[in-house]
């Protein structure tokens, strides 16, 4: 059997979120807290109660704990990589292999973690495997539009300066993909849907710092191991602001959010009719919506 790719270099991964988790720079973790609201938001809409509950890949217990505050959960585990980013509970574990049995959890949620893995389809496998019938499965992915600007500024630069130019941002979820993964997976229900996030910037030296503060560095397994030479990071800068600088300097950064939401298969579901069951044609409807009062 061909072995899938590795797209990430996971050991970097663990040490860029590890240095970003002790160094908890003030304001990192604001896209974060962003998703981590919309999720729970979503949640609220949810007419029922959640008991058993597994968060994935959150580097603080923040959003199992407004989870839990919104009175929609009982339990919340979280599952992570990095044990320090668990403290003295949870579950160290990958999302690539989940560490539960089926049908043991009524919820998964995850924000901004399953970006991270080199087999997403068969991460959302064993996701609604581990959902009891009729469990919801809630996560927010990086999108495809993210970081766009960045991306042209660099491979501008580096083709520039040295004729050839190292992968430096990561393939992301397309939303178009989404709910087609999530049929696939096995999910009831599918929705994916997305969201842009636009933020404003002095210059890429600080969009990269905030980058480095959330633990966001190039871990692509394909990428080149030597430093990027200071010219072409002076480069980038330039041809960032000379082509995403709005009128007063600042230079912006798109962040697309996809958000995946999907049921594991139940008997009390409602389900769409079978074909050919319905008890009035389509034409009959359109011949009666056309009669004048008259007529009827």
């Amino acid at each position: 059997m061909t072995e899938r790719p590795r797209l990430f270099d996971k050991p970097a991964l663990d040490r860029a979120r590890a240095r970003a988790l002790a160094a908890a720079a003030p304001g990192a973790d604001f896209l974060l807290a962003r998703v981590g609201e919309d999720l729970v938001d979503r949640l609220s809409t949810v007419n029922r109660r959640f008991e058993r509950a597994l968060e994935i890949g959150s580097p603080t217990p923040a959003l199992a704990a407004s989870l839990v505050a919104a009175g929609r959960v009982g339990r919340v585990d979280r599952l992570d990589r990095l044990p320090q980013a668990l403290g003295s509970g949870g579950i160290a574990g990958d999302p690539e292999a989940l560490p539960l049995a089926e049908a043991s959890v009524d919820l998964v949620v995850s924000a901004l973690a399953l970006q991270w893995v080199d087999d997403l389809p068969g991460a959302l496998v064993q996701i609604r495997r581990a959902l009891a019938p009729d469990g919801l499965f809630l996560a927010a992915l990086i999108g495809g539009a993210t970081l766009g600007e960045l991306r042209t500024a660099l491979t501008t630069a580096e083709s520039e300066l040295t004729g050839g130019a190292s992968p430096r941002v990561f393939p992301f979820l397309d939303v178009r993909d989404g709910g087609a993964l999530l049929q696939r997976a096995g999910f009831a229900l599918p929705v994916a849907d997305t969201e842009t996030i636009t933020v404003r910037y002095a210059d890429l030296f600080a969009l990269m710092r905030d980058l480095r503060a959330m633990g966001a560095t190039n871990v692509l397994a394909a990428r080149s191991r030597r430093p990027l030479p200071r010219a072409v990071l002076v480069r980038a800068a330039e041809i960032y602001a000379e082509r995403f600088a709005d009128p007063d300097g600042r230079i912006r950064a798109r962040f697309e959010i996809v958000s995946l939401s999907g049921w594991a298969p139940s008997e009390t579901q409602q389900k769409p009719l079978r074909p050919g069951s319905a008890r009035a044609s389509l034409a009959d409807a359109v011949r009666q919506a056309g009669r004048s009062p008259q007529e009827g």
